[in-house]
């Protein structure tokens, strides 16, 4: 994972709005603080350092790399692919590149994407995927209650074949396309921000309200979907990872699955909101602190605008 060096913390929006936000945030959403990239930074300068960890970590070189998946939905521009300037940027002349777009369910999307690729092809050994948010470009301080929520970071890993027992199990991605115009950046990118003649930039844009418990409704539905599918009951699962939008959400929703809070592993504290990066930020953060075992069942559950969902489970394998 990677989250850049510029910290803010909920003190900032304290003075910015002339009142208590902190209290708000990190009651109702966990959020003490989060990152914010700098100035000459694009979303593929956050991917490319998430994924040398990841590659880092894999034990693997750039060389080795066959195809780079780039989840995003705040791209360096519309177009070529942000994937293509990753690759540039890590020297990746092997691989394939593509962008995937479906908004904050990007990351696990891709997983399944790339999954299905080394499934499909034997020329894939080794897929690098990434999830890249970079949406403090995009805030509209004018909301105070949406501004103080998103953050910049990046999250990646690299998929190659198991032989073992360890690995993807089993996944599902649903659209509810009648969300599309809920929310959303509507026009330009981070590398090279539109602005208008007013002076003004695009802006991350809420224009309607998700029903009441549109997430906890269908993250439920996603887990009971996935541990069906194999046979098992949510208390089976040993992890949750979900989209970190919002921490009483993701309470409802294990509260829902009879299932302690504990169960799922958060990082909003410290990260604030990082969309499509989010869940890889929080399984890598996991990771870190040593919290995931050889055999431990896992459920990555993400969703965002469009609206897009996806859901994950897999058995965690030996380091």
């Amino acid at each position: 994972m990677y989250a850049p060096e510029r910290v803010v913390s909920n003190e900032y929006f304290n003075e910015l709005y002339g009142e208590d936000v902190d209290s708000f945030l990190r009651e109702n959403r966990n959020i003490k603080e989060r990152r914010y990239a700098a100035e000459d930074q694009a979303t593929s300068d956050l991917a490319a350092e998430a994924a040398r960890d990841a590659m880092a970590d894999a034990g693997i070189e750039s060389a080795d790399v066959d195809l780079l998946l780039v989840s995003t939905d705040t791209p360096d521009q519309i177009s070529p692919s942000t994937a293509a300037v990753v690759q540039d940027k890590l020297d990746a002349r092997n691989a394939a590149t593509f962008d995937i777009n479906t908004a904050c369910a990007g990351f696990v999307t891709a997983l399944d994407t790339g999954r299905k690729f080394l499934e499909a092809d034997g020329q894939y050994e080794h897929v690098l995927v990434i999830g890249a948010y970079l949406m403090s470009r995009f805030i509209d301080y004018d909301q105070k209650n949406i501004a103080s929520l998103f953050a910049d970071g990046a999250g990646a890993a690299v998929l190659s074949p198991t032989t073992g027992e360890d690995g993807i199990l089993t996944s599902t991605l649903v659209s509810k396309g009648e969300y599309h115009d809920y929310m959303g950046v509507y026009e330009g990118g981070t590398a090279c921000p539109i602005a208008a003649e007013n002076g003004e930039t695009q802006r991350l844009e809420f224009r309607k309200d998700f029903p009441e418990g549109f997430n906890p409704d269908h993250w439920t539905d996603l887990v009971t979907t996935l541990t069906d599918r194999l046979d098992v009951t949510p208390e089976d699962v040993d992890r949750y990872f979900f989209t970190q939008i919002n921490i009483l959400s993701i309470r409802e929703t294990l509260d829902r699955l009879g299932l302690p809070h504990g169960r799922a592993h958060n990082v909003m504290d410290r990260f604030g909101y990082t969309g499509n990066a989010c869940v890889a930020m929080a399984m890598a953060d996991a990771v870190d602190e040593g919290l995931l075992s050889p055999g431990d069942l896992v459920i990555m559950i993400a969703s965002g605008g469009g609206a897009a969902l996806a859901g994950m489970a897999f058995r965690w394998g030996d380091a």
